[in-house]
């Protein structure tokens, strides 16, 4: 294990609207340095994130349906590679290892540093909305997903609501005019009565850390997941059966989009292959004590289990917590079409599979 905890360098360059991080900052650390000059790029939704690993395993966000993926937004990244070089790696060097860094760069280096695209994002119309757990919540979400522009990305989670009852929250981000987003997001509002509705104008720092309450550093976490590209009563029933007897109140299923701009990559372009409109499924448990710990992955995998035959065959590759134990197949299913492309890569680049602790892609 590498400790990047002190490689903190962040510096922006306003004019040109990018920025050079090192591989030790959190997404919240970036977003906040980003933000004294109103840019923002794609960066997960948790701020105790490490930019490195999502980036390179693609970095889902709430601006991929604008902007893309963290991967798409990436113009340059330094890596130390299995043999002790140095590389640096662009469109216009090293090409061939900047393609497979976007999407499956764990398997050939240590990267140290990234650059990225910045654009003009303060302020964002978001937040969370609950309603009543059952198949309306879910019916209407799916139909607000599918007709959503770029500018408004969401996510759908059956959780534990306010006061302690049973809720489907639709979280979205708009980063669009203002005006407009109150427009597209009154039918969500006004379908049915919301338990509680908290969508307002707020500072992008702000919804980048919605859910840090929820999921601090030092708790015990546990996921497994799938790519969803259709809400059928299949899938909806298994997931209000779940839900129904989640492992803890701050455990839940989720139902992150992908969409927009990010859908519209050609699947050859980089690494990630999952250039299609399609949602990752969480299913995670969250708790505090080790003896519950049993439970929670027993939950969680009956009910990954119970999704599956409404699943894509695809996974994102962070979401791959249990790779090592279930061997290839998530391995394929992570990298799609590109998984024999990147296999040349890999014996290139690493032909002793010396960085193999990932979801790894064997070199032969």
């Amino acid at each position: 294990m590498l400790d990047f905890s002190l490689m903190k360098g962040i510096e922006v360059d306003p004019k040109r609207r990018s920025v050079r991080a090192q591989a030790g900052l959190k997404l919240g650390e970036f977003d906040r340095k980003t933000q004294e000059y109103g840019l923002a790029t794609t960066l997960g939704v948790a701020t105790t994130t490490g930019i490195a690993g999502l980036t390179l395993g693609g970095g889902y966000g709430w601006l991929a349906g604008k902007y893309g993926l963290a991967c798409d937004n990436i113009t340059r990244a330094q890596i130390v590679t299995a043999d002790g070089n140095i590389l640096e790696c662009s469109a216009g060097e090293n090409a061939d290892l900047f393609w497979g860094l976007r999407g499956a760069g764990a398997n050939f280096g240590v990267v140290t540093e990234l650059e990225y695209t910045l654009y003009p994002v303060s302020s964002v119309l978001g937040g969370p909305i609950f309603h009543p757990l059952g198949r309306a919540a879910f019916a209407f979400y799916d139909e607000l997903a599918r007709s959503a522009p770029d500018e408004l990305t969401v996510l759908g989670s059956a959780m534990t609501g306010p006061g302690g009852v049973p809720a489907f929250a639709t979280v979205v981000c708009y980063c669009g005019p203002t005006a407009e987003g109150e427009k597209l997001l009154r039918p969500l509002r006004t379908y049915a009565t919301p338990i509680a509705d908290l969508i307002q104008l707020r500072p992008y720092v702000e919804m980048q850390s919605l859910f840090d309450a929820t999921f601090p550093p030092g708790r015990r976490y546990y996921n497994k997941a799938h790519n969803v590209s259709a809400f059928g009563d299949g899938l909806v029933d298994t997931t209000l059966r779940y839900a129904k007897k989640l492992p803890s109140p701050d455990s839940s299923i989720a139902f992150q989009q992908l969409h927009g701009l990010a859908a519209r990559v050609a699947v050859s372009d980089t690494a990630f292959p999952h250039r299609y409109e399609h949602h990752v499924a969480w299913v995670d448990p969250v708790g505090d004590d080790p003896a519950d710990d049993g439970r929670m992955i027993s939950w969680a995998r009956e009910c990954w289990e119970a999704l599956g035959p409404f699943a894509d065959r695809a996974v994102y590759v962070n979401a791959l917590d249990d790779a090592l134990e279930e061997g290839e197949r998530p391995v394929r299913e992570a990298y799609g079409a590109n998984y024999e492309r990147l296999r040349d890569l890999k014996r290139k680049y690493d032909p002793a599979n010396l960085f193999r602790q990932n979801s790894n892609i064997k070199p032969s």
